[in-house]
């Protein structure tokens, strides 16, 4: 039985994963309405987390979990699947 690397094997399809939820929140912030410059909490996906900049998060791995990754004014910078 081969071994698997779970963080190489899902960076294939995760980048694709990252790319359509960056395309949907970069440069918006999160909150209870979803408009132009706002994305709703309640449509991200149930297993996520929103990193404030300089939080401590937990290096678990969780192939489906998403991290939004937040500017300092509260807009996502960025996202990845871990």
């Amino acid at each position: 039985m081969p071994l698997v690397d779970p963080i190489t094997n899902s960076a294939a399809g995760g980048d694709d994963k990252n790319q359509q939820w960056l395309n949907k929140l970069a440069g918006k912030k999160i909150g209870d309405v979803h408009n132009e410059t706002t994305f709703a909490k309640q449509d991200l996906p149930e297993e996520h987390r929103i990193i404030q900049p300089g939080s401590m998060v937990t290096k678990d791995f969780k192939e489906n979990r998403l991290n939004i990754h937040l500017n300092e004014d509260g807009t996502v910078s960025h996202v990845n699947h871990q």
